[in-house]
């Protein structure tokens, strides 16, 4: 029954976001769509790619090594008992649902400019930051302290990255955890992400430090990410032009997207306990998306906390929807990696001087 709440989530947060896009495109005038089919793209592209890993996590679970192949009853024995039937449905449901909640998602950020119209909070916004960071703007800052030559290019390397973490976040889970429920409950909160997202896009509107104040970063090189924002003005306008047929905008900025779903991946892997490396590793990506999404005009400071909170919301929310078990499921990953102990019977003898018997526990 667990697991069946578990499967269950991911599809009815599509379903409400569904509803509430196509409602909304009706009220700006809009048709509901795929922008350049990108969603269905996503769905076959990530789906194609777990079908790859769960192939590699078949052959390791059998033995496979790099060092000669295992034998076929290994890995139909590994097949059998791991990727079972309503196993693999449920990896289908929970990548199908989560693009569909992201069709939702663009859709509904293209209503933005539509149904706010003139309404937007950057002056409000960057005075929060400014007062923040004793009266300057953190993005100068940022530039002072780290120049705008190679540091632009990193964090601009790292900023793009991020169309790549996201499905391999999902497609990790899923596939790599030892029980579906822990990648069924990223799955979800992931998915929550997007709809807490737009409703704090309709909350504050804003466009963000690089479109309200473009002085900021004019001495910054051309790199993929300034790429990337002037693509993403030039739809907005088109779009506003011609709602009907130009391509969905996608600019927003109040909260950062890009933090709350880093931030979800990096607490979920302490919720279900997973290896410290990993981690580590999520830490350090979140930490320099933070300090991208400032640096290249993305987002504001405040952004960026809020976004923070809509991860744990987003969690949350998760949790009491999927039913999942963290604490228990914390206690299995620490057993798991304790090395069972071996009593070997034999005389008790007293304990040395000075050394205190253990207490029973």
């Amino acid at each position: 029954m667990r697991a069946r709440r578990a499967v269950l989530t991911g599809p009815l947060v599509a379903v409400v976001m569904l509803v509430a896009a196509i409602v909304a495109t009706a009220a700006a005038g809009m048709t509901f769509r795929d922008p350049d089919h990108v969603a269905a793209g996503y769905v076959l592209e990530v789906g194609a790619g777990i079908a790859a890993l769960i192939g590699l996590d078949t052959l390791l679970r059998a033995g496979w090594r790099g060092r000669g192949r295992p034998g076929r009853e290994r890995v139909r024995a590994v097949w059998r008992t791991r990727w079972t039937r309503p196993r693999l449905v449920a990896v289908g449901v929970s990548v199908f649902a989560f693009y569909a909640s992201y069709l939702a998602y663009r859709n509904l950020k293209g209503t933005l400019p539509l149904l706010r119209p003139g309404v937007l909070f950057d002056d409000q916004l960057r005075s929060a930051d400014r007062w923040l960071a004793g009266g300057h703007d953190p993005a100068t800052l940022m530039h002072d302290l780290l120049g705008t030559g190679i540091a632009a290019h990193v964090f601009s390397t790292a900023y793009v990255a991020f169309i790549v973490f996201l499905p391999l976040s999902l497609a990790v889970s899923l596939v790599f955890a030892e029980g579906i429920e822990d990648g069924l409950f990223l799955t979800a909160a992931l998915s929550i992400n997007w709809g807490l997202g737009i409703a704090s896009y309709f909350l504050l509107p804003s466009l963000g430090p690089i479109y309200s104040v473009p002085s900021l970063f004019a001495a910054l090189p051309h790199t993929e990410a300034a790429h990337l924002q002037q693509m993403l003005m030039d739809q907005r306008q088109g779009f506003l032009a011609d709602p009907a047929t130009g391509t969905p905008q996608a600019i927003a900025a109040f909260a950062s997207l890009h933090i709350a779903m880093s931030a979800t991946a990096a607490i979920a892997a302490h919720l279900l306990g997973a290896g410290r490396r990993l981690k580590q590793a999520l830490w350090a990506w979140l930490a320099i998306t933070w300090l991208g999404t400032v640096y290249l005009g993305w987002h504001f400071v405040v952004d960026d906390v809020a976004g923070l909170a809509m991860a744990a919301i987003a969690l949350a929310l998760a949790r009491a929807l999927t039913g999942v078990d963290l604490s228990g499921r914390r206690a299995l990953r620490a057993d798991a990696r304790t090395p069972a102990v071996v009593t070997v019977p034999g005389p008790a003898r007293r304990p040395a001087a000075g050394v205190a018997a253990a207490p029973d526990r």
